[in-house]
């Protein structure tokens, strides 16, 4: 086989329990980082490829490098080191004479040792019956969750930006959100834990996730979608119960909810479809399109993509009169708003209106049962225009149902969510359309989480 890339450099990421030396400790993933940047300040990406790899076993001298093809390996390369490394040893092929990484024979023992000890540890922990470790963490992983919830509830990281440049001790932040100092104490540590702060002499700042998306002014400020992910939280803890009953133990109709549920609802929506709508519009033959409905579009973030990929298609938001106000605030600041426009209804009992060229359902159908789908589809069929199409976008199941996870998993969401609501698999969107009377329904699928579901009214 050739060689794509001239050089192709791996780093050592793997991360370990606490307190086992690992490259991810020793900043294994800041090397990578200045690397990538130092080989773009060259001009060299195009022929030079950086990747993370698992354990290279010599996890104490870590963070581990090793450079193809020479196969050189290098120890210990920090961040700063980066630079000279890039410079000398990738781009002139002539590694500095001050470092001083082991020879190979050195490399060859600690590595095989290294292998051994961790099989060792393996027979250990499977002969004492010790829960495998991916095991525990996937049982834990609710804590991080938590932990992460509670700072976004409680306003943490916007209460540590009010303060200077040095931080704040954990009394200035438990002050400043109506907190115990213990209890903020242990929270402030347990993210600094978590990688979203950072801790010097007792004081505490924001780690650059945490200023970008998680404080108030920040670049990208996600609270408010966030707030939706705590929201979620009761509802899951009644997993249990909806698992036993088959369906949630508590319901409320979206236009039963206050704005207290609804705003972080439209606003997590938003920050998702912000990202998804071009994605989606972008795999759609949009000839001949003129006229758009969205139906339950939220935000209207999917119809602005359609406005913005046609300068003649015009767009129309259908939702609840209580999300139709949120609509028109995000509209305004969209640069298309003029072409696009709201109208109020319930999708399960008002018509939406005739003679559209393509109706999009994206994030609609997993919130319904089987024959509240068939249901939605033959109302849209009645508002397209012969020969135009309904486009599904949503979490499409494997045939048997047991994937992709972020998919499975949202089933349970609709579990304690909705009254009839779930995921589906590509067969069962085929079948709930061609009951509705369309018909060429296929799957185009798209990378990530979701895909579509496209099917046609007769001409």
């Amino acid at each position: 086989m050739r060689q794509p890339f001239r050089t192709h450099v791996l780093v050592c990421t793997q991360e370990k329990p606490d307190r086992t030396p690992c490259c991810a400790a020793n900043g294994g993933r800041q090397v990578i980082e200045k690397l990538q940047a130092e080989i773009d300040r060259a001009g060299r990406s195009s022929d030079v490829l950086v990747t993370a790899c698992g354990c290279l076993g010599l996890c104490e001298r870590g963070p581990n490098v090793i450079v193809y093809p020479e196969g050189r390996w290098y120890t210990r390369l920090q961040p700063a080191d980066v630079p000279a490394f890039v410079r000398d040893g990738l781009l002139d092929g002539r590694p500095s004479a001050e470092r001083e990484d082991p020879d190979p024979g050195t490399i060859r023992a600690e590595v095989n040792e290294h292998r051994a000890k961790y099989q060792r540890a393996m027979a250990a922990r499977g002969a004492a019956g010790v829960l495998p470790e991916d095991l525990d963490v996937l049982v834990r992983g609710f804590q991080p969750s938590r932990t992460v919830l509670t700072a976004i509830e409680l306003d943490v990281f916007t209460a540590l930006g009010q303060g200077s440049d040095a931080g704040a001790t954990s009394a200035d932040v438990a002050s400043r959100t109506s907190a115990s100092p213990h209890g903020m104490e242990a929270l402030l540590n347990a993210l600094v834990s978590l990688g979203l702060l950072l801790k010097k002499d007792g004081r505490y700042r924001n780690a650059p996730a945490a200023e970008t998306f998680l404080r108030a002014g920040a670049p990208h400020d996600a609270r408010a979608a966030l707030k939706h992910t705590v929201q979620l939280w009761d509802r899951w803890g009644t997993l249990t119960e909806c698992v036993r009953q088959g369906g949630p133990v508590a319901h409320l109709d979206m236009a039963e909810r206050g704005t207290d549920w609804t705003e972080p609802f439209i606003a997590a929506m938003h920050r998702h479809a912000t990202f998804r709508a071009p994605v989606v519009v972008g795999a759609l033959d949009l000839a001949g399109v003129r006229r758009v409905l969205d139906v339950g579009g939220g935000s209207g973030a999917y119809a602005a993509a359609f406005a913005r990929a046609r300068q003649d298609l015009t767009a129309t938001v259908f939702d609840l009169p209580s999300v139709t106000p949120l609509t028109r605030r995000y509209l305004d600041t969209s640069g298309v708003g003029d072409r696009v426009h709201t109208v109020n209804g319930d999708l399960r009992t008002d018509a939406y209106g005739r003679d559209f060229d393509l109706v999009l359902a994206s994030a609609i159908c997993h919130m319904l049962g089987p024959d509240e789908n068939v249901a939605l589809f033959r109302k849209i069929r009645a508002a397209l225009a012969p020969g135009g199409r309904v486009v599904v976008h949503d979490f499409v199941l494997d045939d048997d149902k047991a994937g992709p996870r972020s998919g499975a998993l949202f089933a349970l969401n609709m579990l304690v969510g909705t009254l009839h609501g779930s995921s589906y698999s590509a067969e069962e969107y085929c079948a709930f359309l061609a009951q509705a009377g369309f018909e060429g329904a296929r799957t185009v699928p798209l990378p990530g989480p979701t895909d579509l579901v496209v099917a046609a009214r007769p001409a």
